[in-house]
């Protein structure tokens, strides 16, 4: 949950730098949702892996989360095609996001209880 706060707070932090350098405010919008978007849809699946064991649950996991990624591409492309600085601003923005909670998970799992040791 820590990540997505942190993630969170840097596609917060990134409006205001839109806001003072100009830039279109909805390409931080589309990178927002896009974010936001993302991070709901893996929280649901791994709700959903906690609950079932089965590995027909795990598939259906695997593939929600490559879905996750190829869904975000899809719609950059999309923006990027219709207007390039408005993709960049919206990737930018999601890239920002991503990168945050990627890299406070990695800190996390590196400094965390080594696997199959008690508490």
């Amino acid at each position: 949950m820590l990540p997505a706060v942190a993630g969170g707070i840097v596609v917060a932090v990134a409006l205001p730098i839109f806001l003072l350098a100009g830039w279109r405010v909805t390409g931080w919008a589309i990178g927002a949702v896009l974010w936001l978007g993302s991070e709901a849809l893996g929280w649901v699946l791994t709700h959903l892996q906690r609950r079932t064991g089965n590995l027909a649950a795990a598939g259906v996991v695997a593939f929600g989360m490559l879905f996750r990624a190829v869904g975000v591409m899809v719609v950059v492309f999309a923006v990027a095609v219709s207007d390039k600085w408005l993709g960049l601003a919206a990737a930018l923005t999601y890239a920002a996001g991503y990168s945050a909670a990627l890299g406070l998970q990695l800190v996390a799992y590196y400094t965390g209880p080594k696997a199959g040791a008690t508490a």
